[in-house]
Protein backbone atom coordinates (compact mmCIF):
# COMPACT_ATOMS: atom_id res chain seq x y z
CA UNK A 1 0.00 0.00 0.00
CA UNK A 2 1.38 3.74 -0.45
CA UNK A 3 2.96 5.53 2.02
CA UNK A 4 0.44 7.94 2.82
CA UNK A 5 2.87 10.59 3.28
CA UNK A 6 3.14 10.09 -0.43
CA UNK A 7 -0.77 10.51 -0.95
CA UNK A 8 -0.58 13.77 0.99
CA UNK A 9 2.58 15.22 -0.66
CA UNK A 10 1.34 14.76 -4.19
CA UNK A 11 -2.17 15.77 -3.32
CA UNK A 12 -1.10 18.82 -1.92
CA UNK A 13 -2.38 18.70 1.82
CA UNK A 14 1.45 19.41 3.55
CA UNK A 15 2.12 22.98 4.29
CA UNK A 16 4.48 22.69 7.51
CA UNK A 17 5.50 19.61 9.41
CA UNK A 18 8.10 18.39 12.04
CA UNK A 19 10.83 15.84 11.19
CA UNK A 20 9.11 14.92 7.25
CA UNK A 21 11.73 12.21 6.85
CA UNK A 22 11.39 10.86 9.70
CA UNK A 23 8.00 10.41 10.40
CA UNK A 24 7.81 9.59 6.14
CA UNK A 25 10.07 6.32 7.32
CA UNK A 26 7.53 5.87 10.28
CA UNK A 27 4.32 6.06 8.12
CA UNK A 28 5.73 3.85 5.60
CA UNK A 29 6.50 1.07 8.49
CA UNK A 30 4.26 1.10 11.39
CA UNK A 31 0.65 1.24 12.13
CA UNK A 32 0.58 4.98 12.86
CA UNK A 33 -2.19 6.67 15.24
CA UNK A 34 -3.04 10.41 14.83
CA UNK A 35 -5.50 12.48 15.31
CA UNK A 36 -7.19 15.90 14.68
CA UNK A 37 -9.37 18.56 16.54
CA UNK A 38 -12.48 19.73 15.77
CA UNK A 39 -13.76 22.88 17.41
CA UNK A 40 -17.90 22.57 18.49
CA UNK A 41 -18.71 26.32 17.65
CA UNK A 42 -22.23 24.81 15.50
CA UNK A 43 -24.14 22.24 14.88
CA UNK A 44 -22.56 21.30 11.47
CA UNK A 45 -18.81 21.46 10.04
CA UNK A 46 -18.53 23.36 6.55
CA UNK A 47 -16.62 22.52 3.45
CA UNK A 48 -13.80 24.44 5.14
CA UNK A 49 -13.32 21.76 7.26
CA UNK A 50 -12.97 19.18 4.46
CA UNK A 51 -8.99 18.98 4.07
CA UNK A 52 -8.66 17.76 7.57
CA UNK A 53 -11.14 15.33 6.88
CA UNK A 54 -10.76 14.10 3.97
CA UNK A 55 -6.43 13.71 5.20
CA UNK A 56 -8.19 11.43 8.29
CA UNK A 57 -10.00 9.49 5.36
CA UNK A 58 -6.23 8.59 3.73
CA UNK A 59 -4.81 8.24 6.73
CA UNK A 60 -7.70 4.95 7.48
CA UNK A 61 -7.24 3.40 3.39
CA UNK A 62 -3.79 3.45 3.87
CA UNK A 63 -4.03 1.24 7.40
CA UNK A 64 -3.59 3.80 10.01
CA UNK A 65 -5.73 5.02 12.85
CA UNK A 66 -7.40 8.30 13.23
CA UNK A 67 -8.76 9.82 16.18
CA UNK A 68 -11.53 11.93 15.22
CA UNK A 69 -11.28 14.76 18.74
CA UNK A 70 -14.28 16.82 19.63
CA UNK A 71 -13.44 19.83 21.85
CA UNK A 72 -15.94 19.53 24.10
CA UNK A 73 -13.29 20.86 26.77
CA UNK A 74 -11.22 23.67 24.75
CA UNK A 75 -14.84 24.88 22.99
CA UNK A 76 -15.80 26.00 26.76
CA UNK A 77 -12.89 28.31 25.88
CA UNK A 78 -12.46 28.98 22.38
CA UNK A 79 -9.25 28.87 19.96
CA UNK A 80 -7.67 32.53 19.57
CA UNK A 81 -5.62 31.12 15.70
CA UNK A 82 -6.85 33.37 12.96
CA UNK A 83 -8.98 35.17 15.20
CA UNK A 84 -9.30 39.01 15.56
CA UNK A 85 -11.46 39.24 18.32
CA UNK A 86 -12.30 36.81 21.20
CA UNK A 87 -14.84 33.59 19.99
CA UNK A 88 -18.46 33.93 21.61
CA UNK A 89 -18.33 31.79 24.86
CA UNK A 90 -20.91 29.03 24.83
CA UNK A 91 -23.03 27.53 26.83
CA UNK A 92 -22.15 24.06 28.30
CA UNK A 93 -25.52 22.98 26.65
CA UNK A 94 -24.63 24.68 23.59
CA UNK A 95 -21.12 22.71 23.43
CA UNK A 96 -22.90 19.21 23.97
CA UNK A 97 -25.64 19.88 21.55
CA UNK A 98 -23.12 20.68 18.67
CA UNK A 99 -20.43 17.87 20.09
CA UNK A 100 -23.34 15.50 19.33
CA UNK A 101 -23.92 16.32 16.08
CA UNK A 102 -20.21 16.49 15.00
CA UNK A 103 -19.67 12.86 16.36
CA UNK A 104 -22.87 11.33 14.02
CA UNK A 105 -21.59 13.76 10.93
CA UNK A 106 -18.01 12.75 11.39
CA UNK A 107 -19.00 9.38 11.60
CA UNK A 108 -20.17 9.23 7.89
CA UNK A 109 -16.86 9.73 6.62
CA UNK A 110 -15.17 6.98 8.27
CA UNK A 111 -15.32 3.17 10.01
CA UNK A 112 -15.66 3.59 13.43
CA UNK A 113 -15.98 -0.56 13.70
CA UNK A 114 -13.76 -2.77 15.14
CA UNK A 115 -11.56 0.29 16.61
CA UNK A 116 -10.21 0.84 13.04
CA UNK A 117 -11.14 4.63 14.06
CA UNK A 118 -11.48 6.10 17.26
CA UNK A 119 -14.14 9.26 18.78
CA UNK A 120 -13.27 11.04 21.71
CA UNK A 121 -14.65 14.63 22.73
CA UNK A 122 -11.55 16.36 25.48
CA UNK A 123 -14.29 17.26 27.71
CA UNK A 124 -13.82 13.68 29.09
CA UNK A 125 -10.33 14.56 30.59
CA UNK A 126 -9.88 18.33 30.29
CA UNK A 127 -13.41 19.17 32.85
CA UNK A 128 -11.90 17.32 35.27
CA UNK A 129 -8.62 18.72 35.36
CA UNK A 130 -7.53 20.24 39.08
CA UNK A 131 -6.04 23.45 38.19
CA UNK A 132 -3.30 23.72 40.72
CA UNK A 133 -1.97 19.95 39.79
CA UNK A 134 -2.31 21.47 35.73
CA UNK A 135 -0.35 24.16 36.60
CA UNK A 136 2.57 22.31 38.53
CA UNK A 137 2.92 19.36 35.73
CA UNK A 138 1.75 20.73 32.47
CA UNK A 139 2.23 25.03 32.79
CA UNK A 140 6.02 24.54 33.94
CA UNK A 141 6.69 23.41 31.19
CA UNK A 142 5.80 26.44 28.90
CA UNK A 143 7.80 29.38 28.14
CA UNK A 144 5.61 32.90 28.32
CA UNK A 145 8.01 34.27 25.93
CA UNK A 146 7.97 31.47 23.50
CA UNK A 147 3.67 31.18 23.44
CA UNK A 148 3.74 35.48 23.03
CA UNK A 149 5.79 34.65 20.09
CA UNK A 150 3.61 32.42 18.63
CA UNK A 151 1.40 33.89 15.85
CA UNK A 152 -2.08 32.71 17.15
CA UNK A 153 -1.01 35.10 20.50
CA UNK A 154 1.05 38.01 18.46
CA UNK A 155 -1.84 38.61 16.12
CA UNK A 156 -3.94 39.02 19.39
CA UNK A 157 -1.79 41.49 21.21
CA UNK A 158 -2.99 44.29 18.94
CA UNK A 159 -6.84 44.04 19.86
CA UNK A 160 -6.24 42.68 23.23
CA UNK A 161 -5.81 38.65 24.36
CA UNK A 162 -7.57 37.87 27.51
CA UNK A 163 -6.31 34.90 30.21
CA UNK A 164 -8.43 32.50 29.50
CA UNK A 165 -7.35 32.74 25.55
CA UNK A 166 -4.10 32.24 26.46
CA UNK A 167 -4.54 29.13 28.18
CA UNK A 168 -5.90 27.44 24.85
CA UNK A 169 -2.08 26.23 24.03
CA UNK A 170 -1.74 24.86 27.24
CA UNK A 171 -5.17 22.50 27.32
CA UNK A 172 -4.31 21.74 23.29
CA UNK A 173 -0.91 20.14 24.17
CA UNK A 174 -1.81 18.44 26.81
CA UNK A 175 -4.73 16.97 24.60
CA UNK A 176 -1.53 15.65 22.57
CA UNK A 177 0.09 14.07 25.71
CA UNK A 178 -3.63 12.46 26.67
CA UNK A 179 -3.93 10.69 23.15
CA UNK A 180 0.09 10.00 23.24
CA UNK A 181 -0.51 8.06 26.69
CA UNK A 182 -3.84 7.00 26.44
CA UNK A 183 -3.50 5.70 22.54
CA UNK A 184 -0.22 5.46 21.48
CA UNK A 185 -1.19 8.53 19.22
CA UNK A 186 2.51 10.27 18.13
CA UNK A 187 0.79 12.38 15.22
CA UNK A 188 -1.36 15.79 15.20
CA UNK A 189 -2.65 17.13 11.84
CA UNK A 190 -4.76 20.40 11.35
CA UNK A 191 -4.73 23.98 9.82
CA UNK A 192 -1.55 26.25 9.21
CA UNK A 193 -3.37 28.48 11.93
CA UNK A 194 -2.56 25.87 14.42
CA UNK A 195 1.22 25.39 13.86
CA UNK A 196 2.00 27.14 16.91
CA UNK A 197 -0.50 25.01 19.07
CA UNK A 198 0.97 21.92 17.88
CA UNK A 199 4.43 22.53 17.89
CA UNK A 200 3.85 22.76 21.73
CA UNK A 201 2.32 19.29 21.78
CA UNK A 202 5.00 17.90 20.30
CA UNK A 203 7.02 19.81 22.52
CA UNK A 204 5.48 19.04 25.79
CA UNK A 205 5.50 14.92 24.65
CA UNK A 206 9.32 15.29 23.80
CA UNK A 207 9.92 16.82 27.86
CA UNK A 208 7.69 14.91 29.63
CA UNK A 209 7.53 11.46 28.05
CA UNK A 210 11.08 12.24 26.21
CA UNK A 211 9.94 10.76 23.17
CA UNK A 212 9.18 12.04 19.71
CA UNK A 213 5.94 12.98 18.42
CA UNK A 214 5.06 14.55 15.45
CA UNK A 215 2.97 17.84 14.10
CA UNK A 216 1.54 17.88 10.21
CA UNK A 217 -0.45 21.22 8.95
CA UNK A 218 -2.30 21.87 5.79
CA UNK A 219 -2.82 25.08 3.60
CA UNK A 220 -5.80 27.08 4.88
CA UNK A 221 -7.48 26.80 1.33
CA UNK A 222 -8.68 29.51 -0.71
CA UNK A 223 -9.95 29.41 -4.75
CA UNK A 224 -7.50 31.28 -7.04
CA UNK A 225 -9.77 34.34 -6.76
CA UNK A 226 -8.76 34.91 -3.06
CA UNK A 227 -12.16 33.79 -1.69
CA UNK A 228 -12.19 31.80 1.46
CA UNK A 229 -12.98 28.02 0.65
CA UNK A 230 -16.50 27.18 2.07
CA UNK A 231 -17.72 30.78 1.25
CA UNK A 232 -20.38 32.00 -1.29
CA UNK A 233 -21.32 35.58 -1.44
CA UNK A 234 -24.75 35.24 0.28
CA UNK A 235 -23.70 31.98 2.63
CA UNK A 236 -22.17 29.37 4.15
CA UNK A 237 -21.68 25.29 2.42
CA UNK A 238 -22.00 23.13 5.13
CA UNK A 239 -21.88 19.80 5.28
CA UNK A 240 -25.00 18.89 6.95
CA UNK A 241 -28.15 18.32 4.79
CA UNK A 242 -30.36 20.04 6.60
CA UNK A 243 -28.23 23.02 6.35
CA UNK A 244 -27.21 23.06 2.34
CA UNK A 245 -29.03 20.65 0.56
CA UNK A 246 -27.10 18.12 -1.31
CA UNK A 247 -28.55 19.59 -4.44
CA UNK A 248 -27.05 23.37 -3.29
CA UNK A 249 -23.57 21.25 -2.17
CA UNK A 250 -23.53 19.90 -5.75
CA UNK A 251 -23.65 23.46 -7.49
CA UNK A 252 -21.04 24.66 -5.05
CA UNK A 253 -18.41 22.63 -6.70
CA UNK A 254 -19.42 22.44 -10.15
CA UNK A 255 -19.41 26.19 -9.94
CA UNK A 256 -15.22 25.40 -8.97
CA UNK A 257 -13.05 27.92 -11.02
CA UNK A 258 -11.47 27.00 -14.06
CA UNK A 259 -7.68 27.24 -12.17
CA UNK A 260 -9.06 25.37 -9.00
CA UNK A 261 -10.44 21.88 -10.77
CA UNK A 262 -6.72 20.05 -10.54
CA UNK A 263 -5.88 20.86 -7.03
CA UNK A 264 -9.73 20.53 -5.93
CA UNK A 265 -10.05 16.84 -7.39
CA UNK A 266 -6.73 16.06 -5.79
CA UNK A 267 -7.81 17.37 -2.21
CA UNK A 268 -11.79 16.51 -2.44
CA UNK A 269 -11.90 13.53 -4.06
CA UNK A 270 -10.36 10.17 -3.80
CA UNK A 271 -9.77 10.24 -7.94
CA UNK A 272 -6.35 8.64 -8.71
CA UNK A 273 -3.59 11.24 -9.02
CA UNK A 274 -2.48 9.82 -12.48
CA UNK A 275 -5.88 10.88 -13.53
CA UNK A 276 -6.30 13.76 -11.79
CA UNK A 277 -3.22 15.63 -13.67
CA UNK A 278 -4.62 15.13 -17.03
CA UNK A 279 -7.35 17.58 -16.17
CA UNK A 280 -4.77 20.21 -16.13
CA UNK A 281 -4.82 20.15 -19.88
CA UNK A 282 -8.41 20.31 -20.59
CA UNK A 283 -10.56 23.56 -21.68
CA UNK A 284 -14.06 24.60 -22.21
CA UNK A 285 -16.22 21.54 -22.69
CA UNK A 286 -14.13 18.90 -21.27
CA UNK A 287 -13.25 21.16 -18.36
CA UNK A 288 -16.77 21.37 -17.49
CA UNK A 289 -17.12 17.64 -17.51
CA UNK A 290 -14.09 17.76 -14.94
CA UNK A 291 -16.12 19.75 -12.98
CA UNK A 292 -19.41 17.73 -13.03
CA UNK A 293 -16.73 14.66 -12.10
CA UNK A 294 -15.54 17.11 -8.91
CA UNK A 295 -19.28 17.76 -8.04
CA UNK A 296 -20.33 14.26 -8.10
CA UNK A 297 -17.96 12.39 -6.41
CA UNK A 298 -17.52 15.45 -3.54
CA UNK A 299 -21.23 15.04 -3.08
CA UNK A 300 -21.02 11.26 -2.91
CA UNK A 301 -18.36 11.10 -0.01
CA UNK A 302 -20.26 13.81 2.05
CA UNK A 303 -23.94 12.52 1.06
CA UNK A 304 -23.64 9.48 -0.15
CA UNK A 305 -24.19 8.09 -3.90
CA UNK A 306 -27.83 8.41 -3.54
CA UNK A 307 -28.17 11.94 -3.19
CA UNK A 308 -25.02 12.66 -5.60
CA UNK A 309 -26.81 10.75 -7.72
CA UNK A 310 -30.08 12.69 -7.63
CA UNK A 311 -27.87 16.31 -7.31
CA UNK A 312 -26.41 15.27 -10.83
CA UNK A 313 -29.82 15.07 -12.22
CA UNK A 314 -31.47 17.71 -11.19
CA UNK A 315 -28.63 19.67 -12.02
CA UNK A 316 -28.14 17.72 -15.90
CA UNK A 317 -32.14 18.61 -16.04
CA UNK A 318 -31.54 21.95 -15.17
CA UNK A 319 -29.32 23.14 -17.08
CA UNK A 320 -29.38 20.44 -20.15
CA UNK A 321 -27.71 17.41 -20.14
CA UNK A 322 -24.09 17.35 -20.43
CA UNK A 323 -22.53 13.76 -20.43
CA UNK A 324 -19.50 13.05 -19.19
CA UNK A 325 -16.71 11.22 -22.02
CA UNK A 326 -15.71 8.13 -20.16
CA UNK A 327 -12.08 8.85 -21.01
CA UNK A 328 -12.07 12.02 -18.43
CA UNK A 329 -11.58 10.17 -15.38
CA UNK A 330 -12.02 6.95 -15.91
CA UNK A 331 -12.55 6.27 -12.05
CA UNK A 332 -15.28 7.85 -11.25
CA UNK A 333 -18.84 6.61 -10.81
CA UNK A 334 -20.63 9.91 -12.81
CA UNK A 335 -23.21 8.10 -14.64
CA UNK A 336 -21.58 8.22 -18.74
CA UNK A 337 -25.38 8.64 -19.88
CA UNK A 338 -27.10 10.90 -22.15
CA UNK A 339 -30.90 11.45 -20.70
CA UNK A 340 -32.22 11.85 -17.83
CA UNK A 341 -34.77 10.24 -16.23
CA UNK A 342 -37.83 11.88 -15.68
CA UNK A 343 -37.51 11.67 -11.36
CA UNK A 344 -34.93 14.30 -11.41
CA UNK A 345 -34.67 15.11 -8.22
CA UNK A 346 -35.90 19.34 -8.07
CA UNK A 347 -38.81 20.39 -6.36
CA UNK A 348 -42.10 20.51 -8.08
CA UNK A 349 -45.06 21.91 -7.92
CA UNK A 350 -48.55 21.20 -9.21
CA UNK A 351 -51.07 22.94 -10.74
CA UNK A 352 -54.40 22.66 -12.25
CA UNK A 353 -55.41 22.96 -15.68
CA UNK A 354 -58.09 25.29 -14.96
CA UNK A 355 -55.46 27.46 -12.93
CA UNK A 356 -52.55 27.61 -15.92
CA UNK A 357 -55.82 28.04 -18.80
CA UNK A 358 -56.11 31.36 -17.05
CA UNK A 359 -52.20 31.75 -15.86
CA UNK A 360 -51.03 32.59 -13.11
CA UNK A 361 -49.11 35.43 -12.29
CA UNK A 362 -45.15 35.29 -12.00
CA UNK A 363 -44.76 36.45 -8.84
CA UNK A 364 -47.05 34.46 -7.35
CA UNK A 365 -45.60 31.22 -8.97
CA UNK A 366 -42.54 31.86 -7.74
CA UNK A 367 -43.78 32.24 -4.45
CA UNK A 368 -45.63 28.96 -4.50
CA UNK A 369 -42.23 26.96 -5.82
CA UNK A 370 -40.14 28.26 -2.87
CA UNK A 371 -37.76 30.53 -4.81
CA UNK A 372 -38.41 33.08 -2.79
CA UNK A 373 -39.82 33.52 0.33
CA UNK A 374 -42.44 36.02 0.25
CA UNK A 375 -44.36 37.66 -2.81
CA UNK A 376 -42.85 41.13 -2.24
CA UNK A 377 -39.29 39.70 -2.99
CA UNK A 378 -40.52 37.68 -5.54
CA UNK A 379 -41.51 41.11 -6.98
CA UNK A 380 -38.31 42.40 -6.26
CA UNK A 381 -36.32 39.27 -7.89
CA UNK A 382 -38.22 39.88 -11.41
CA UNK A 383 -37.98 43.74 -11.64
CA UNK A 384 -33.92 43.06 -10.81
CA UNK A 385 -34.00 40.70 -13.96
CA UNK A 386 -33.25 37.28 -11.92
CA UNK A 387 -36.56 35.16 -12.34
CA UNK A 388 -37.12 33.01 -15.99
CA UNK A 389 -39.39 30.62 -17.32
CA UNK A 390 -38.40 27.96 -19.41
CA UNK A 391 -34.72 30.08 -19.51
CA UNK A 392 -36.69 33.18 -20.71
CA UNK A 393 -36.54 36.26 -18.68
CA UNK A 394 -39.15 37.44 -16.90
CA UNK A 395 -39.93 41.16 -17.75
CA UNK A 396 -43.16 41.94 -15.40
CA UNK A 397 -44.06 40.35 -12.29
CA UNK A 398 -47.77 40.40 -13.77
CA UNK A 399 -47.01 38.32 -16.77
CA UNK A 400 -49.22 35.01 -16.81
CA UNK A 401 -47.37 31.87 -16.93
CA UNK A 402 -49.97 29.10 -18.16
CA UNK A 403 -50.61 26.62 -20.50
CA UNK A 404 -49.36 28.55 -23.69
CA UNK A 405 -45.96 27.81 -21.42
CA UNK A 406 -46.03 24.07 -21.32
CA UNK A 407 -43.09 22.05 -23.60
CA UNK A 408 -43.47 18.77 -24.75
CA UNK A 409 -43.21 16.82 -21.64
CA UNK A 410 -45.91 19.09 -20.03
CA UNK A 411 -43.60 20.65 -17.89
CA UNK A 412 -42.57 24.40 -17.14
CA UNK A 413 -38.86 24.93 -16.16
CA UNK A 414 -38.86 27.78 -13.95
CA UNK A 415 -35.50 29.58 -12.28
CA UNK A 416 -34.41 32.19 -10.00
CA UNK A 417 -30.37 33.46 -10.64
CA UNK A 418 -28.39 30.78 -11.71
CA UNK A 419 -28.88 27.93 -8.77
CA UNK A 420 -32.42 27.82 -7.64
CA UNK A 421 -34.82 25.99 -9.61
CA UNK A 422 -38.42 24.33 -10.51
CA UNK A 423 -40.47 22.56 -12.24
CA UNK A 424 -44.65 22.82 -12.40
CA UNK A 425 -46.38 19.80 -13.50
CA UNK A 426 -50.06 19.97 -14.70
CA UNK A 427 -52.55 17.67 -12.97
CA UNK A 428 -54.59 15.27 -15.10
Amino acid sequence: MKNVYDVFSERGFIEQITDGEELRELLGTEKVTCYIGFDPTATSLHIGSLVPIMALVHMQQCGHRPIVLIGGGTGLIGDPSGKSEMRQILTREEIDHNARCLHKQLSQYMNFEGNKAILLNNAEWLTGLNYIEFLRDIGRHFSVNKMLAAESYRMRLQTGLNFIEFNYMLLQAYDFLYLFRRYGCVLQMGGNDQWGNMLAGSDLIRRVEMKNAYSLTFPLISTSSGNKMGKTERETIWLDPALTSPYDYYQYWINTEDADVERFLALFSLLPMEEIIKTGKLADVQLNMAKAVLAFEATKITHGEENALAAWKASAAAFGVKPVDPSILPSSTIPRVESIPDDAAISRITKARSELEKGIPAYELFYEANLCATKGEARRVIAQGGAYVNDRQVKAFDERIGIQHFGEKSKIFIRRGKKKFSIVEKED
